[in-house]
């Protein structure tokens, strides 16, 4: 049944993620990026100035504050995705993958902000007084009834692929962590199922409040944690580095490989994993995390998506690349188990050949190799403590695209839903055979990479369209901001 079922999610995965998805996230990444003329790259330290601003004036409407909100956003995205999915996409993609994930988040700071200025921009008041937004609101309020069929689209992919992208698969991550005898802990599944769940309950009931506060204080404690070990593996792998960015660009136009056919193949393969994983990673484009920059205590929409566009940075550019550089420093990934003719049929059915590891137990091993004895469990804190994050980040993009189409009165019938299907996932591994783990990651992934497509294509197309506001809005910002700038007038004044 699981084959089969793998079988048809790479089938769908071959549709969602072909040339015209890929063409159409990097070409809006591109388009909004000269027609931003560049600030979305040029602005990031300032963005980093504004997060953590005092605000004064008049009251900011909102519920959690931008940094918050920010957190928020992180918690969905720093997770699996960068632990998990960094190895996923080095297994399966081979190490060419890593500068397509590059590419989508240089391009995706761009996408992040627009989203982040759309989401403010046309943001609503709910029937709780709760200020909500995303891309069903602003493709509804922004480009009018007529488009209201996008919206509700997309707040339907949004309720499936949080259920898979959010839920299923960082709860059966965490599962496997914790349960699989591989990492040593052993743990029964269903004791793991029933103390998630439970968690996830205590936080996800509260609303965005509770889950900003939880985010903003779990988020920068276990980035710090992460990335400190992480470049401790890479110190002490120092000379490895220079081979390792060879491999990534050797690999990421198909090189390693004599012959053109194979080379083109490869690089495809590279390049469809890479941006997969990047856009899963990061989510610019994806429409996910507009939803809660919407709620942050910021009256200006174009101060939310410069702090919105951090988000891509901090998570692609900077956990990513570092988890890659740890896998790749540390020699655990044999030239057998790297993309060549042999396998690449084999790779492309998103199968991984014996004996090479993949997901989480890659990169496990990869700190386990120069940090003997505590990387491994590094490694699972980590991923348990991100993932759990990613759980009731999404959680609120769920329950809020649930609420555009149902109203307000399903949230709590949806949280009920969340709260089982994270018990559900992480229950199902008490009944996992032995010699099937790969087929099961890698369906896991099948579908997230299948959700997340689908989710993406509804937004991207209102960015597209909504992207005049955007433009102009971003320039009567700046052309304030360079007369304030120029200590003519308090910037606060003008807004």
């Amino acid at each position: 049944m699981m084959e089969f079922f793998n079988k048809a999610m790479q089938v769908l995965n071959s549709i969602v993620w072909g040339w015209p998805m890929m063409g159409l996230l990097l070409g809006v990444g591109f388009f909004l990026t000269v027609g931003l003329r560049f600030i979305s790259l040029t602005k990031i330290g300032y963005g980093f100035r504004q997060l953590f601003k005092k605000r004064t004036g008049e009251a900011e409407e909102g519920d959690v504050s931008p940094f918050a909100a920010l957190m928020t956003a992180l918690s969905s995205t720093v997770g699996t995705g960068n632990i998990a999915g960094v190895a996923a996409a080095i297994a399966i993609g081979g190490p060419g993958a890593v500068f397509w994930m590059w590419v989508t988040a240089i391009l995706g700071t761009a996408t992040k902000f627009g989203e982040g200025v759309l989401a403010v921009r046309y943001r609503e008041i709910d029937a709780n007084g709760n200020r909500v937004g995303g891309p069903m609101y602003y493709i509804k309020n922004g480009l009018g009834p007529k488009w209201k069929w996008l919206a509700v689209a997309f707040a339907l992919f949004g309720i499936i692929g949080s259920l898979s992208t959010g839920n299923a698969v960082q709860a059966n991550s965490i599962g496997d962590a914790l349960v699989s005898d591989v990492t040593g802990y052993g743990f029964d599944a269903r004791i793991v199922a029933l103390v998630l769940s439970a968690l996830v309950a205590s936080v996800v009931f509260g609303g965005i409040k509770r889950i900003g506060a939880i985010a903003s204080k779990l988020v920068p404690f276990m980035a710090v944690l992460y990335l400190s070990a992480a470049l401790l593996v890479i110190a002490l792998n120092f000379s490895a580095i220079p081979a390792a960015f060879g491999l990534i660009f050797e690999y990421a136009f198909g090189l390693q490989s004599a012959g053109t056919g194979v080379a083109i193949g490869l690089m495809m393969l590279a390049m469809q994993k890479g941006v997969a994983r990047g856009l899963f990673s990061n989510e610019a484009g994806q429409g996910s995390a507009p939803i809660a920059h919407a709620a942050a205590q910021n009256n200006d929409p174009v101060n939310q998506g410069i702090i919105a566009m951090l988000g891509t940075i901090i998570d692609t550019l900077i956990i990513c690349t570092i988890t890659a550089l740890v896998i790749l420093t540390s020699g655990v990934v044999a030239d057998s188990c790297l993309a060549n003719p042999a396998i690449l049929d084999m790779l492309k059915d998103g199968n991984t050949p014996s004996g090479c590891e993949t997901g989480v137990p890659l990169t496990a091993s990869a700190f386990e190799a120069t940090l003997s004895g505590f990387g491994n469990h590094i490694v699972n804190i980590c991923l348990a403590i991100f993932a759990f994050t990613t759980i009731i980040g999404w959680s609120y993009y769920g329950e809020r695209c649930t609420a555009f189409i149902f109203k307000e009165r399903s949230i709590p019938v949806f949280r009920c839903v969340w709260v089982l299907a994270v018990f559900a996932s992480t229950f199902a591994l008490h009944f996992e055979t032995e010699g099937n783990d790969n087929l099961v990651v890698n369906t896991f992934w099948l579908v997230a990479d299948s959700l997340t497509g689908l989710m993406a294509a509804p937004n991207l197309i209102a960015l597209i369209l909504l992207s005049p506001v955007v433009f102009k809005l971003a320039k009567e910002y700046f052309d304030k901001d360079k007369i304030a700038n120029d200590g003519l007038v308090d910037q606060d004044d003008l807004k």
